[in-house]
């Protein structure tokens, strides 16, 4: 830890974006920690809450979520909040709900800050995943829209390689999909195919901040990403700094950590024009003073007020 503070004060002008993080699981903790790391936007996949849900209106509720409380509860603390809206691999089992869950879609796929269809794709690899993957991979080609792509923990490499192929049977352009959950046996096949490679940082599995510098090291740092995907569970929402962190340390040029962290999630994010760099780059700073729908973040703290930039 000593390290990731010692490089990130002698780096303090670089800024990150996490593409992958679940933070209603998160608290406001963690948005500090991360705005004091350098990440100034996120974008917030939907996706499962652990236990699943058994009714349509849970998950209105919880896309509504996504674009409107949980933005402002960014703000509060200075990150700009994007998400990518879809219905997950894992409740797409539950054909009778998913049916109502894709009917829904419709009414927040063009909210302000959606930037994506997603996170989609394969869990158990089943009929029925295939079946809405498919469905929402049109959607998304009819609305000219990125797709994040969710592959699956078992049988990885098969999962990813099948999504690629679904996504190119239905026409998608590999530029525009984000395969996510890559490890060293999917990342060439993912970059040969011309997709885009995110990798998720958990601490002790999956990719890990070391394995991370070097497939950066080995495949370079074009169509890269690093996210954290911290959600509610043992995750770590600062994994996209300690990873830049890491990096540096190692010997990666601060171009190619610039492009992993930050810029190439830009870049894919931003295709729909509802992500930009002005928009944290621009006049506006933290208003804790503001309320959403007669709520604060504040427990009777004292508001802080900076009418500064944001960074």
């Amino acid at each position: 830890m000593g390290d990731f503070k010692r490089l990130m004060k002698m780096e303090d002008k670089m800024m990150f974006i996490d593409p992958h993080v679940h933070m209603t699981s998160r608290t406001t903790d963690d948005y500090e920690a991360m705005a004091a790391a350098g990440v100034v936007a996120l974008i917030e996949p939907s996706f499962w809450l652990g236990q699943p849900r058994t009714q349509v209106g849970s998950f209105q509720d919880y896309f509504s979520s996504l674009v409107g409380w949980e933005p402002f509860r960014a703000s509060q603390f200075g990150i700009k909040h994007y998400c990518t809206i879809g219905l997950n691999s894992k409740e797409a089992n539950n054909e009778a709900l998913a049916e109502q869950v894709i009917e829904l879609l419709p009414l927040y796929v063009h909210k302000e800050n959606v930037v994506a269809i997603g996170e989609i794709g394969y869990d158990d690899q089943t009929a029925v995943e295939d079946k809405y993957f498919r469905m929402q991979l049109e959607m998304a080609k009819e609305l000219d829209m990125v797709v994040q792509v969710h592959t699956p923990h078992r049988d990885k490499k098969a999962g990813t390689i099948k999504s690629m192929e679904v996504c190119l049977e239905h026409g998608l352009d590999p530029a525009n999909v984000i395969i996510d959950h890559n490890n060293e046996e999917t990342v060439k096949e993912v970059l040969d195919r011309g997709f885009i490679a995110a990798f998720t940082i958990y601490p002790k599995t999956k990719m890990g901040n070391e394995r991370m510098v070097e497939v950066v090291r080995k495949y370079g740092s074009t169509n890269i990403i690093v996210d954290s995907s911290a959600d509610w569970g043992v995750s770590d929402p600062l994994a996209v700094p300690k990873t830049a962190a890491l990096m540096l340390k190692s010997g990666i040029a601060k171009a190619d950590v610039v492009k992993t962290c930050y810029q190439n999630a830009l870049d894919a994010f931003s295709k729909n024009g509802k992500m930009k760099e002005s928009d944290w780059l621009g006049e506006g700073g933290v208003d804790q003073s503001q309320l959403f729908n007669d709520n604060s973040v504040l427990r009777g703290q004292t508001p802080k007020i900076d009418s500064d930039k944001i960074v």
